[in-house]
């Protein structure tokens, strides 16, 4: 039997597929000196700050949150997603303050964290364009100062400026709490000023769309053997060619008869092969630490070029998406707004010394990762 093999590489305009990314859990650690956090008198140092995350043409903001020397840490509760994001993906999370001794009196400040006045912040942005630092698509540029907000930016209220900034790309994509690094971008003597210390963690996930749906399904002829060969449905989804023996069995969730694995360095050939001249598909990958081969034969050459197709732009998806397609990530959805009559306090407090039983106190749920992470942050600045 003679075999023909007429393609083995995709063609050379092939885009990977968008997908998710969903940002969450933010803290950013403050380090206050010790004389200004144990101190008793005198006016509190207080600032209204919120996040401006962008993605793209997707910009979202995070509530409003006031910080005074009685918090240890910016917390934002927000879950922020992005839809249609590519795997070249640029997130800029940037970090506005404004002064607000005058405008937030205790009487009227109230609980600590206020509503966002951050969407009509966001939409001058989106509007003006004002925000040099906020551009649509590419890499941000930053200055050393903040750049000067519009006259219509002004008239919304207190006048925010960009206190540090990150960008976060697909290599700080990963399942658990992550520490980055933070670009601080204003001095000291600013009133707007804070004492970050110059990080900030999160939780970063992705979830290509190769990941979360089918990606192609119809009947297949397995096995190598054209006189021994045996129908099957195929779905390909996520890392693996599932064959039923019949679309039923998918259908009524029963285990498929075959799982080959598909990964980011699957080799798919097509080829032809006498003496009936049948177009088949030729599936080199790797199980449990072993080279297998597959062969499947369509019915009609259009299914095979139409599976073949399909086959390696799933894998270049893969390659694309690299650890986003190890396993499919879990996007947390954004949880009810905690009460605001709720103390934030001190993040490391709840966390590292004994909590005393405080009527309606809700201790974060936070994992072990950032327990630790956190944790390790105050034992390196005190």
């Amino acid at each position: 039997m003679m075999f023909y093999v007429f393609d083995c590489r995709p063609s050379e305009d092939i885009v990977a597929c968008t997908g998710k990314v969903a940002l969450s859990d933010l803290r950013i650690p403050l380090m206050w000196k010790d004389s200004e956090y144990f101190k008793n008198k005198g006016e509190l140092h207080r600032c209204a700050v919120f996040c401006l995350l962008q993605c793209g043409t997707e910009i979202y903001d995070t509530d409003l949150v006031i910080v005074d020397r009685t918090l240890t840490d910016i917390c934002f509760e927000d879950t922020i997603i992005f839809n249609e994001v590519g795997p070249e993906f640029q997130l800029c999370v940037e970090l506005y303050s404004s002064c607000a001794v005058e405008d937030f009196s205790p009487g009227v400040l109230g609980p600590r964290r206020a509503s966002s006045s951050g969407k009509k912040i966001r939409a001058a942005f989106e509007s003006a364009a004002v925000c040099g630092s906020v551009s649509t698509g590419g890499e941000a540029e930053h200055g050393n100062v903040s750049p000067s907000l519009s006259p219509d930016l002004s008239t919304l209220g207190p006048k925010y400026n960009l206190l540090a900034h990150t960008t976060l790309r697909i290599e700080n994509v990963q399942e658990g709490f992550k520490t980055h690094d933070l670009s601080l971008a204003a001095a000291e003597d600013s009133p707007f000023w804070l004492p970050l210390y110059g990080n900030m963690c999160c939780r970063v996930v992705a979830q290509p769309l190769c990941m979360i749906q089918p990606v192609i399904s119809g009947q297949l002829k397995l096995g190598e053997d054209l006189n021994c060969q045996e129908n099957v449905y195929g779905v390909l989804r996520g890392q693996s060619l599932l064959c039923y023996q019949s679309q039923e069995d998918l259908e009524s969730e029963d285990k498929p008869l075959l799982v080959i694995p598909i990964k980011k360095d699957t080799l798919v050939c097509a080829f032809k092969r006498d003496p009936d001249n049948s177009q088949s598909i030729y599936i080199s990958t790797q199980s449990q630490g072993e080279d297998v081969a597959y062969t499947l034969t369509m019915h009609t050459p259009e299914d095979m070029q139409y599976w073949t197709k399909a086959l390696w732009q799933h894998i270049y998806n893969m390659s694309q998406w690299k650890q986003c397609c190890d396993h499919l990530m879990k996007i947390e959805m954004p949880s009810p707004r905690r009460s605001i009559a709720v103390k934030q306090g001190s993040l490391y407090h709840e966390i590292v010394t004994p909590t005393s039983s405080r009527e309606g106190l809700v201790v974060p749920d936070l994992s072990v990762e950032i327990r630790t992470l956190l944790s390790s942050y105050y034992k390196e600045s005190y």
